[in-house]
């Protein structure tokens, strides 16, 4: 396995300039590579404890110690859910790196998303069996994405965050655990807020980078709601020398495709989080980062534990278990992901003028990701980006051509009908090989259906003088 967690690189034929348009700007509007989780709080650099704790003088150390104990009094879960939605909104509050800041919705803008997506609908009517998933369509400002979206991450995060909680016990000698239960919860309460406040601060950045509900490929917001933040659209659009009607249209049809998929394919919104959760069994905490961080803490220096959680302590296990769940949920995304470029496309090309730039501006845009995802990428040891994108829009395209729309759909009403990742390396030899045994199986069927049980194994000689 890479050194990446799904060893996300780009694409021979993705652009290769991505990361260098990171190291050619170190600072990445706060985002650097010394700190992937970009914290920029007002006052406190690039440490947000900076800004809680300030400069620790005698003057501060009241204030400290009572924010410390507001964090050791957590009792809830591996994360603390409540404080990431503060900082989150305070991330969104501040505005993005090009200075825009967040505001409401107003009526025009709503009536254009919701005409955007209504549009939408009608397009993908005519190239996906699938109807539509959208009940509502929704503008969202950015607070309103951290609100709608936060129990998704919460189902996404918990599972690694309480392996962390676990370990974070089982650094102490075993003989001294039995003693110090009250250190262990105290660690694992900072812990929580540790958690709490990255998470929130990557909820927050990634609210300034998303232009719907389901931008990295999973449903993040409520089901049956079709959404877009008319904030970052006109931001994406702003330098695409593109008519903004055109880019809003066309995400509109990207968030309409997922919504689709989402609300008619049952089982595929715990598929997606079961192979992410599959995934975090198989992550190990390095220990000796963490058994650092925990023998020299200092309640006065809480951001000691913080760093070594920004620094990464998450490692995949070398196993063939968690080679098979990467290799799950790699497809998964990418089967998703290709799914929608390739209805969208087909929706959008002899439609608007724009279509074939829009749908590599996004291809793009998700091969590259952004420093939010890194964050994440960091924190939890998960990239969520489809790195086979390409290869498995290509198969949805070919399925198309050889089955027409009903076909292709029709392979989701069954998660072992999907194709695997070795069937994105031969997409042909996918449809060919689909056809034959589906041909079987009618013929099987039919057999079963023309014959009853108690003449099996009998010939003419089974029947009576009536020929029965």
């Amino acid at each position: 396995m890479s050194d990446t967690p799904f060893g996300f690189g780009l694409p021979p034929e993705e652009p290769e300039n991505g990361d260098e348009g990171k190291k050619k700007d170190p600072a990445g509007g706060g985002q650097g590579a010394g700190n992937p989780f970009g914290f920029g709080v007002p006052g406190g650099g690039d440490n947000p404890f900076a800004a809680m704790f300030g400069s620790m003088n005698p003057n501060d150390l009241g204030a400290a110690f009572q924010q410390l104990g507001q964090m050791l009094s957590y009792e809830g879960g591996p994360v603390n859910w409540d404080m990431a939605k503060q900082i989150a909104r305070q991330v969104v509050s501040q505005g993005t790196a090009d200075g825009t800041k967040d505001a409401s919705v107003g009526p025009a803008e709503k009536s254009a998303v919701e005409e955007a997506v209504r549009l939408a609908d009608l397009w993908l009517d005519q190239v996906t069996s699938l109807p539509s998933g959208s009940n509502t369509a929704v503008a969202w400002s950015r607070a309103e994405w951290v609100e709608a979206t936060l129990p998704a991450w919460q189902q996404l995060v918990d599972p690694v965050a309480e392996r962390v909680g676990t370990a974070m016990g089982d650094v102490l000698p075993e003989e001294m655990q039995a003693m110090a239960g009250p250190l262990i919860g105290m660690m694992r309460s900072m812990g929580g807020a540790m958690f709490g406040q990255q998470i929130g601060q990557a909820v927050g950045a990634l609210a300034g980078e998303v232009v719907g509900s389901t931008d990295i490929g999973l449903p993040l917001g409520p089901a049956g709601k079709a959404a877009l933040l008319p904030l970052n659209v006109e931001a994406l659009g702003k330098d695409l020398s593109i008519p903004m009607d055109e880019v809003r249209l066309y995400l509109a049809l990207r968030e309409a495709a997922h919504q689709r998929l989402f609300a008619h394919v049952p089982w595929l919104r715990s598929h997606l989080f079961g192979a992410v959760e599959g995934y975090a069994r198989g992550i190990k905490v390095d220990t000796s980062k963490l058994e650092d961080a925990v023998g020299n803490l200092d309640p006065t220096h809480p951001e000691q534990l913080q760093e070594a959680l920004q620094q990464g302590m998450f490692q995949p296990e070398d196993t063939p278990e968690q080679k098979a769940a990467l290799a799950r949920l790699e497809t998964a995304l990418a089967l998703v992901e290709g799914w929608v470029d390739a209805v969208v496309h087909e929706a959008a090309k002899s439609r608007l003028t724009s279509a074939d730039a829009l749908r590599e501006t996004l291809r793009r845009r998700r091969a590259s990701g952004g420093p939010a995802e890194q964050t994440f990428a960091t924190l939890i040891g998960l990239e969520l980006r489809p790195r086979r994108l390409r290869d498995a829009s290509r198969l949805w395209a070919s399925l198309t051509d050889a089955r027409g729309v009903d076909g292709r759909d029709e392979l989701w009403s069954h998660p072992d009908m999907l194709p695997t990742a070795s069937d994105l390396d031969d997409p042909d030899g996918f449809v060919h090989r689909e056809h034959l045994d589906f041909s079987e199986l009618d013929k099987m069927l039919g057999e079963a259906a023309g014959g009853r049980p108690e003449d099996e194994g009998k010939g003419d000689e089974g029947k009576d003088d009536q020929g029965k």
